[in-house]
């Protein structure tokens, strides 16, 4: 089964989503899924992993209710405030009631401190989620972000790590920059508890669709292994759409092999997030939970 493992639903008339501007309006809007479901079924897509969009209960509780609804959310990485560990415990204990509750984000590339992640309080967060065996969703827009991932696996350990976007590659940056982030990759994947999502990895600024996939093969040949994709969805909205990006992403998996495929297409997502085999199979027969 095919499973977009980084998707978004956000109805800014509901929930506040503060990043949400004019500046880059056609997602500035709702996104919910009658709009998604559509496009996944035209392109073989059967279950998504519905990732958190803003740091409150709010967003948290909507995607509850959606995931609720519709039987193709398989997981939703769900949010908890990590800077207050005793709050992040008591919150996730709840959520975790519901098995479709398979991780936790934070956006923390938003923090005016780089360096948010490795605050004293924020690292006790994290020894919750280390605790209970949730995964962690990092989320980074500077390779500074990236250099935190094997820092976090040596202060708190036994934490699963998903690292979302690959850590944002460089892309048309210089090839020092891409040398540089190549280097930190690798650091971070010495630590097999840490798995990457293939998502938003457009080369092209927002606003221009006009990219070519090959630009992003040079990220996506790094190696399969612990690899999932995602669309990306609705923030590839700004890159072309949902069928660009998974125009491209069949195109690049066309040179690996039937296991590497698997894995990319479904079979990391289930390991990595644990995703639960009743949710699995109500979204691989399109029926409710």
């Amino acid at each position: 089964m095919i499973i977009d493992a980084h998707q978004h639903f956000w109805s800014p008339q509901d929930v506040s989503y503060p990043w949400l501007t004019d500046e880059i309006a056609p997602v500035n809007r709702r996104f919910r899924p009658e709009h998604l479901q559509p496009l996944l079924e035209a392109s073989g897509v059967r279950g998504t992993v519905l990732v958190q969009s803003a740091d409150h209960r709010a967003d948290t509780d909507a995607m509850l209710e959606l995931a609720a609804r519709h039987p193709f959310v398989v997981g939703v990485v769900a949010w908890v405030p990590l800077d207050e560990p005793a709050a992040a415990a008591e919150q996730l204990e709840q959520l975790r009631a519901d098995p479709v509750v398979v991780g936790v984000r934070n956006l923390v590339h938003d923090q005016p401190d780089p360096d948010h992640v490795l605050r004293p309080e924020f690292l006790d967060g994290l020894r919750v989620l280390a605790a209970a065996d949730v995964p962690f969703d990092v989320v980074t827009s500077q390779l500074r972000h990236l250099e935190h991932v094997p820092v976090l696996s040596e202060r708190v350990p036994g934490l699963r790590v998903v690292l979302d976007h690959l850590g944002k590659p460089p892309f048309r940056q210089g090839a020092g920059a891409w040398a540089t982030w190549e280097r930190l990759l690798a650091r971070a994947a010495e630590d097999p508890l840490v798995s990457a999502k293939v998502s938003g990895l457009c080369p092209a600024p927002a606003g221009d669709p006009a990219w070519d996939a090959e630009e992003v093969r040079p990220a996506f040949e790094l190696g399969a292994d612990r690899l999932m994709v995602g669309g990306d969805w609705p923030i590839s909205v700004l890159f072309g759409g949902w069928e660009r990006t998974w125009e491209a992403a069949r195109g690049l998996l066309a040179q690996t092999t039937a296991d590497e495929r698997e894995a990319l297409l479904g079979g990391t997502a289930v390991r990595a997030y644990r995703l639960d085999a009743r949710r699995l199979a109500a979204a691989a027969e399109g029926s409710p939970t």
